[in-house]
């Protein structure tokens, strides 16, 4: 059982309905446009970061929610914002899942999310982008970079929604958000991964 530590590895894998439906999209050129919403069970916000000069210690934050509105013809102009609940952190030590909600970590109680909200897109071309935008976390706001790229799409086989699935990944300094104990023995920078299924909206 993961539970989660310092490092925001935004991650989001999707879950869309791959080899087990046949409708997985060949490009991202294929991919239905409109609004999407995420699908909280199966998107995950990883955290990763430099425990003791030792070993990277990954963490993660589940049941995000969030939205993105995709224009596969004009990437530029798709929009996504995230909203994860800080104490759904997990690591794999229970004294420290409950220790990084207390106040000299997350403070949990007085700051319940994390939040990111493009403000540009820039596309690559092949599906993926640069993501800019704002991350705020431990109720501080700075500047965050994703770079994002596209999964795979389709009919998830369990749900039946059209499913579109991205992993973006961006770092950020957790002392730059107030969030400093230990540093630097245990890293500053802190990779954030986010794998995300979003599903259609009618």
């Amino acid at each position: 059982m993961l539970k989660k530590f310092l490092v925001l590895t935004l991650t989001a894998t999707a879950l869309a309905g791959t080899t087990l439906s046949g409708a997985q999209a060949a490009s991202f050129s294929d991919v239905q446009s409109g609004n999407y919403a995420i699908e909280p069970t199966h998107t995950q916000v990883l955290f990763s970061l430099l425990h003791f000069g030792f070993t990277p210690y990954v963490g993660l934050f589940s049941n995000a929610s969030g939205t993105l509105k995709l224009d596969t013809a004009h990437p530029a102009a798709s929009r996504l914002q995230v909203t994860v609940p800080v104490n759904s952190v997990q690591t794999t030590s229970d004294k420290l899942t409950a220790e990084l909600q207390q106040a000299d970590w997350f403070d949990a109680a007085h700051y319940p999310t994390a939040t990111f909200t493009s403000s540009k897109i820039t596309p690559d071309g092949k599906g993926g982008a640069t993501i800019t935008g704002t991350f705020t976390l431990h109720g501080i706001t700075k500047p965050l970079t994703l770079h994002a790229t596209y999964v795979g799409s389709g009919v998830n086989p369990m749900d039946k929604a059209y499913t579109v699935g991205f992993q973006a990944t961006g770092v950020i300094k957790r002392s730059d958000y107030g969030v400093n104990k230990y540093v630097p023995v245990v890293g500053d920078d802190v990779t954030l991964t986010l794998a995300g299924a979003f599903e259609k909206q009618p």
